[in-house]
């Protein structure tokens, strides 16, 4: 949508509106309101707007908390939503209040809700006349709650309500305009959520506990709560520290790998080959973490953790010479050298000899034993756990030093405040480390948590400021970019393609390779050593992350997240149902890039519009009517090449020379 002049909301913002409040409407009548409890095969209590109940779980005849106030709220955001409606309709510049209002009223009506739960859960766990397992049991049940579809959709509609009716002020449009890069993605991920709810509704049939036939209206309420609890189950291990610890894990690898395929999305090149330079990054990890003289001492894990970038270069800066050298296709190279880095792999630990010439050679990577894999790395070339790492607890208590925290917000803070000071990032930096220093020792406790997150993790993080300030700070990176844009612009002005191609491609392999200390230095596969059954295919989902975070570093870093917390919660997913499993965050992940490769199905005009100055430059009059582009100026804009998108640099050169052929006729 384009801001105009009006002071009303825009018609494409007021259907927007329109159609958000009314799916949420729609949702609040034909949705369960809420769920009172679940026991452990998925069967929920489901509330009603009407306040009806529906018992489908094993529990019967349980004290359910008060819902009159969550019943009385969940009318008032219809209200509110009928208003928006009504207010879309009629394109008012008011409506945005009552999206606002139905937002914070179904807030309101879930925090009510939990706190009902919580009460419940408190008097069980109070109660000592229950026996512990039935106590857990009853526990478990009551914290299965929350809200369901009926107050979801009313909180996300009052959200975009909101945002479409401020649009029309110039301040917020200007504010929201820079989100603009997140449509396609929010959109792929809305069109794979909807998808995949299909295919919930046909695998799996609608859980009953109660062993009771269902009405019509009961197996609707059913199968519609079947959705939410799949989809609630794989974004669940954001509410609780461990699971989004082990969401982190999972995630860790993908930020190197992502990092790498959108490095060289940048720079016009498509690197297929992580998994390749991951495998060799963590293959020269162990040879140093292994083989590495002991006297070395601390230095071990630094030059283990060298090693492994520069194995990934090196298996990066391969592809990158054929190109610059030769014009062959990366794509093709890097696929090639991936079986090639995995045969090596193989060669390595799979067996201690080899035959050649007719004599049997000894080999000495493999440990003793039928298993494929490396002796174990020598002490000092192990990562620490994050939890050992930032740990200040005595006693064996668990307290997590705040002096992260405190320093991340000291440099911001200072950052901000110091702007317009010269040199201001290195002495807000300054000021960080020293006050992290000095509360170090100050920790929160954190009773039982545990995880094996190591502290590979901060790695990754240092290498998303590294493609940060490369890519946006430096010349080199300017260069790069440049490269990436207009190969044959770049040359005429002075870079070089063949060497930047060469470096774009070796950086591009370094995260990548990098990516093998997880599970080597890191222990990540639960042995700090090489083995067999590393999984190289994150290289490969490198490239859905880079395509979701739309090959910016902080999109990176949230879509691993992301992954990793869908992979996570699959889990959790795959017990509780019977034919719903992990197969499912495949299939999203799957719908998630296809969508993203199809631009979400969005237009353009609307993902990258004309400024409004050139649209009202366009027509004297200043209305966007005119400023419409011709069916031919449209092909033209459509043909123009996009960067970060993952067309190949064959395809951008030869748009470019046609271009150069129909000038010269």
């Amino acid at each position: 949508m384009t801001h105009v002049s009006d002071s009303r909301p825009s018609p494409v913002a007021a259907k927007i509106a329109l159609t958000a409040s009314a799916i949420a409407a729609a949702g609040l009548l034909l949705f369960p309101l809420a769920t009172l409890g679940r026991d452990f095969n998925a069967g929920g209590v489901l509330l009603h707007l009407t306040g009806s109940v529906l018992n489908l779980s094993t529990q019967r005849e349980l004290p359910l908390p008060p819902t009159g106030a969550v019943l009385a709220l969940g009318w008032v955001t219809l209200a509110l939503l009928v208003a928006s409606v009504i207010g879309a309709l009629r394109r008012a510049r008011w409506f945005w209040l009552t999206g606002l209002l139905a937002l914070l009223t179904a807030a309101l009506a879930v925090l009510l809700l939990a706190s009902g739960l919580s009460a419940e859960t408190a008097r069980v766990v109070a109660d000592t006349t229950l026996r512990p397992g039935f106590k857990r049991q009853l526990r478990n049940f009551y914290a299965g709650g929350g809200m369901n579809l009926g107050l979801f959709l009313p909180i996300l509609a009052g959200l975009i309500t909101a945002a479409a009716g401020l649009s029309a002020r110039p301040v917020w449009w200007e504010r929201l305009n820079r989100l603009r890069g997140l449509l396609v993605p929010v959109v792929a991920i809305s069109l794979a959520v909807l998808v995949g709810a299909v295919v919930v509704l046909i695998v799996q049939p609608a859980v009953n506990g109660s062993g009771a036939p269902l009405s019509l209206w009961g197996g609707w309420l059913a199968k519609s709560d079947l959705v939410y609890f799949v989809y609630s189950t794989l974004f669940a291990p954001i509410t609780a520290l461990n699971p989004f610890l082990d969401s982190l894990k999972l995630a860790t690898p993908l930020i190197f790998t992502g990092l790498s395929v959108a490095f060289a999305f940048r720079t016009g090149l498509f690197n297929v080959g992580a998994a390749g330079q991951l495998t060799m990054g963590a293959i020269a990890a162990m040879l140093v973490g292994v083989y590495g003289p002991p006297a070395l001492g601390w230095l071990l894990l630094p030059l283990s953790l060298i090693a492994a970038g520069l194995g990934g270069a090196l298996w990066g800066a391969i592809p990158g010479v054929l190109k610059a050298r030769f014009g062959s296709s990366e794509v093709i190279n890097t696929i090639m050298l991936n079986y090639v880095a995995s045969s090596v792999f193989l060669f390595m630990i799979g067996n201690d000899t080899f035959p050649f010439l007719g004599r049997e050679y000894h080999l000495p990577f493999k440990a003793p034993g039928n298993a494929p894999q490396s002796e174990e790395l020598q002490q000092a070339a192990r990562l620490p756990t994050l939890l050992d790492l930032f740990n200040v607890g005595q006693g064996g208590a668990t307290a997590l030093t705040i002096a992260p925290l405190v320093a991340l917000a000291a440099f911001f803070i200072l950052r901000f405040a110091l702007r317009r000071v010269r040199r201001s990032s290195l002495i807000a930096l300054a000021a960080a480390v020293v006050l992290g220093a000095l509360t170090w020792r100050i920790g929160i406790p954190i009773p039982g948590v545990s995880s094996q997150l190591n502290a590979s993790f901060l790695v990754a993080l240092v290498c998303v400021w590294v493609f940060g300030v490369l890519m946006w700070r430096t010349a080199t990176g300017y260069a790069l970019r440049a490269v990436g844009l207009s190969p044959r612009a770049a040359q005429y002005g002075g870079i070089s393609v063949a060497r930047n191609t060469v470096l774009a491609m070796t950086l591009a392999g370094m995260f990548a390779g990098l990516a093998g200390t997880h599970y080597v230095n890191g222990g990540a596969l639960d042995a700090y050593r090489l083995q067999g059954n590393i999984p190289v295919n994150v290289g490969f989902d490198g490239i859905a992350v880079a395509l979701m975070g739309q090959s910016t570093p902080v999109g990176v870093v949230a879509a691993s997240v992301l992954f990793g917390t869908i992979d996570t919660g699959g889990l959790e997913a795959d017990q509780q149902l019977d034919k719903v499993n992990k197969d499912i965050v495949t299939i999203l992940k799957a719908l998630i890039v296809l969508f993203i490769a199809a631009g979400g199905f969005l237009s353009r005009r609307v993902t990258d519009p004309p400024p409004p100055q050139l649209v009202a430059a366009a027509d004297r009059t200043g209305t966007a009517e005119t400023g419409h582009l011709s069916p031919a100026g449209a092909a033209e804009e459509r043909a123009t090449p996009v960067p970060n998108v993952g067309r190949s640099s064959e395809v951008n050169a030869q748009v470019e020379i046609h271009r150069e052929r129909e000038e010269s006729k």
